[in-house]
């Protein structure tokens, strides 16, 4: 059959699936937008198995979370009428039921990134289905980009399939190489949507707690409520069970931390003559169908986690959800019949909704993505076809952090030991934790630190005396009287034994006992850039080896501790709250990352003693390990860090001699008259040029007093050649000799006009202005009264003789005289004494 479709008409459900068929026929890739519903979950993959071109090869459908993957892989073994690992089977992290005669495997992101990895070929696989693909998991985004390379590259008869019920379908198919997009109308029944705007004064659980009493009231059917995390769950538990429920309501959590066997109980039918109430984080938005329920109660809210390369740190954030998520949380109430849907918002906030949620590859932290390009090949990920690609800061921070892990070269290649990590199937910290205990011979310890940071804590987080020391939820894991400690949450608790008992098997560990007291020294391996500092000797104040600023609140075992690595906080500025850490001696510091410390001399002006002092410090990022005076340093290195000082007007100065300053005077104005011959010896000029005519010169010495006994006028004669000396000297003299013998300095200090201040009777006999620039520039002359007081200022000596002189000679005569005050100045004797006695 043939179907006339086209992408912007939703097809009848009975209709989606055939024309799906038919672009998978003739094509390497298809969309299908199916709202809840529309059954594409269980009854594509089923359809597809049959199909000539699957030349029977498997499908493996991705599902977003292990709950979704096994309550699919369910349904479609029923509908087969057998058992899950026959026809159908699961893959998921810690449980895989998978046959000889499995055709259809349905696995979680992580494992289809594996199977990617092992075999990019994927020999044995003729279809991957993307199922919920809206969510947008970082393992969904690199699944899809790396079975694209291998499509394009080695199996061009692979088909790849990409559902959601919201998703963005055009970017997705322009992705694929504008692949047919299948819209079906689905066959969701109507839902009775209503606003009950919370107050602002009001908590989210007892909202949400009041919400399911009134639908208890004045619905029928089960229950879904939708709130942010584990801690609102177990207040809204509270609240109802505090509310006196009738004996037919039966509540349940539902969360991705749970057992398997809690999460199936969420999951399934209610018993005859019960009513469930199911409290769920957004693991139930999708993929999942829990029967019986007819009434949604939606907080609008939910959790994500967002990293910051910054800090290089994860920090939870309660945000509102988007207008698709919203929408599939309301589509759960009108899966099986008509439902109603609370929304604990008003109408007018609800257009302020954001229309889709970020990807999470744009806000996560992205080591383990990094982790897994590396295995891969993939030096620039712009090799691969990305609907968002990974952020170049987050990507480069993970890659900094898989350096110092060891997982790649300092090429950014993949080590032999990175390998190892990645066939863990865990966070690269963890992995690193796992493979250095077992080569410490702490491999029971590092197991079971690696299961207590995968679940974050066995301790609830309102306990009181809440302990940040891991050591006891280290020693509670071996404590047969555990559950009896008010601290301790049962499950995870539960959850936790059963992680690390599950990596003693993986690693091969057989009953070697923990020892509590390496925490910090294992923790050093998951968490190298947390390693911390306190920051002084009283306070739980800390600086972090990446320089953020932590601080320690729920202090208990940890008050002495010198040295941590922290394993949880908060990430928030300007210091973080540890919620998690262990402490760690600086000999396991420096033993662990030996290779890491940086040895440093270290060249420090100090303001107030006036002096460089130099110091050797072994650094490991923003921590000073250790730190101690060093007698021998580079002069250079002293000589520089003093020229800083200098330069930034730190406490010392250079002293400027009047015989330096005449010497910058007289070649200032040589420069006036030509510039491409002198150096500028302004203030300007020389603050910028020190590193030449300075810096040589304060090798060897370190304090301030050294620097203001330097001979500048040496230091800058020094930076003049033997030739520029001499005619420094012969056009720009200190000194003219005048009529009378005597050496008169002269005043460089306007290099337009130098002066020469000189008694007037010295120059009698002479008709010539004294000049300088052999000849070129006429000095300016003070004549000077014999008191040497200036009577004159002239260039022009003959034109004062002929005009000026017989005024001046007119006043001073009367006041000075025993002084010769001849008629003719120009046939007088010069003179630098006054009238010999009786003449």
């Amino acid at each position: 059959m043939t179907l006339a479709w086209s992408r912007d008409t939703p097809l009848p459900v009975d209709d989606a699936l055939p024309a799906l068929r038919e672009v998978l026929a003739s094509g390497s890739a298809a969309v299908l937008r199916a709202p809840p519903g529309a059954g594409k979950t269980t009854h594509v993959p089923l359809a597809l198995l049959d199909e000539p071109w699957l030349h029977g090869r498997r499908v493996v459908i991705l599902e977003p979370r292990r709950l979704a993957a096994r309550a699919a892989a369910r349904r479609m073994a029923s509908l087969l009428g057998q058992e899950v690992g026959a026809t159908v089977g699961f893959r998921v992290r810690g449980e895989t039921r998978v046959g000889r005669a499995t055709r259809i495997e349905v696995v979680t992101e992580g494992v289809l990134t594996r199977m990617l990895l092992a075999d990019p070929a994927l020999e044995g696989v003729g279809c991957v289905i993307f199922d919920e693909f809206h969510e947008r998991s970082v393992h969904a985004d690199l699944g899809l980009a790396l079975a694209l390379q291998t499509q394009e590259i080695v199996r061009p008869d692979l088909r790849l399939l990409v559902m959601s019920a919201t998703l963005d379908g055009l970017a997705v198919t322009a992705l694929l190489g504008d692949a047919p997009l299948v819209t079906s109308e689905g066959r969701s029944y109507p839902v009775d949507v209503r606003h009950v705007a919370m107050r602002p004064e009001v908590a989210i659980d007892a909202a949400v707690a009041g919400a399911v009493r009134r639908a208890l009231d004045a619905d029928e059917g089960s229950i879904l409520a939708f709130l942010p995390g584990v801690g609102e769950i177990a207040r809204v538990a509270d609240r109802l069970l505090a509310s006196s429920l009738a004996s037919s309501v039966v509540l349940h959590p539902l969360y991705g931390d749970l057992s398997s066997r809690d999460q199936d109980a969420a999951v399934l039918p209610a018993r005859a003559g019960t009513r469930k109430v199911v409290l769920a984080t957004s693991i139930a938005e999708t993929s999942l169908t829990i029967e019986g329920v007819r009434v949604v109660v939606d907080s609008g809210l939910a959790r994500v986690s967002r990293f910051s390369p910054r800090t290089g740190m994860a920090q939870l954030e309660t945000v509102r959800v988007s207008r698709a998520s919203a929408d599939q949380r309301c589509g759960r109430a009108g899966r099986t019949s008509p439902g109603v849907c609370y929304r604990l918002w008003s109408e007018q906030e609800e257009a302020a909704l954001l229309e889709r949620s970020t990807p999470e590859i744009l806000m996560a932290d992205l080591a383990p993505l990094a982790l897994d390009l590396a295995v891969a090949g993939i030096v620039d990920p712009a090799e691969l076809r990305w609907l968002d690609p990974p952020p170049a800061a987050s990507l480069a921070h993970a890659r900094e952090l898989l350096v110092e892990l060891e997982a790649l070269d300092a090429e950014g290649r993949i080590t032999a030991h990175g390998r190892r990590m990645a066939s863990l199937g865990t966070h690269p910290r963890i992995a690193n934790l796992l493979l250095g205990g077992v080569a410490r011979g702490l491999g029971a310890a590092a197991c079971a630190l690696a299961a207590l940071l995968e679940e974050r804590d066995l301790f609830r987080r309102d306990a009181l005396m809440r302990d940040a020391d891991l050591r006891p939820r280290l020693h509670r894991l071996a404590d047969s009287t555990a559950e009896r400690d008010p601290r301790v949450d049962r499950e995870r608790l539960r959850r936790v034994r059963e992680r690390s008992g599950a990596w003693r098997s993986a690693l091969g560990i057989r009953g070697a006992p923990v020892d509590e007291e390496a925490a910090g020294a294992l923790l050093c391996l998951a968490y190298p850039d947390r390693v911390a500092m306190r920051r002084d000797a009283v306070g739980h104040r800390y600086l972090l080896r990446s320089g953020v600023g932590a601080r320690l609140e729920d202090v208990g075992s940890l008050a002495d501790a010198s040295w941590l690595v922290v394993a949880d906080t908060d990430g928030r500025r300007p210091e973080a709250r540890i919620f998690l850490a262990a402490p760690v001696t600086l000999d396991d510091i420096e033993r662990t990352f030996a290779s890491q410390v940086v040895s440093e001399e270290v060249v420090e002006w100090q303001h107030d003693a006036g002096v460089v002092a130099t110091r050797r410090r072994d650094r490991l990022g923003a921590l000073v390990l250790r730190d101690a005076p060093a007698p021998e340093a580079d002069a250079d290195a002293v000589a520089r860090e003093l020229l800083a000082a200098i330069q930034r007007d730190d406490g010392v100065r250079l002293g400027w001699s009047v015989a330096a300053m005449r010497l910058r005077e007289r070649v200032a104005f040589l420069r006036s008259l030509d510039a491409s011959s002198w150096p500028d010896w302004s203030e300007a000029g020389l603050r910028a040029s020190m590193d030449e005519w300075l810096l040589p010169h304060l090798v060897g010495i370190r304090r301030r007093s050294d620097v203001e006994q330097l001979d500048l006028a040496s230091v800058l004669q020094s930076w003049l050649s033997h030739e520029q000396r001499r005619t420094l000297d012969r056009l720009a003299p200190t000194h003219v000799v005048v009529p009378t013998g005597s050496n008169v300095p002269v005043d460089y200090a306007d290099p337009a006009a130098p002066v020469l201040a000189v008694r007037l009777q010295e120059l009698f006999g002479q008709s010539e202005t004294p000049r300088v620039a052999d000849g070129r520039v006429p000095l300016t002359l003070h004549l000077l009264s014999p008191a040497g007081r200036p009577v004159q200022v002239t260039r022009d000596l003959a034109g004062f003789w002929r005009s000026s002189y017989f005024e001046v000679r007119k006043e001073l005569r009367g006041r000075y005289p025993k002084h010769e005050w001849p008629e003719d100045p120009l046939t007088a004797s010069p003179t630098r004494r006054a009238k010999r006695r009786g003449s």
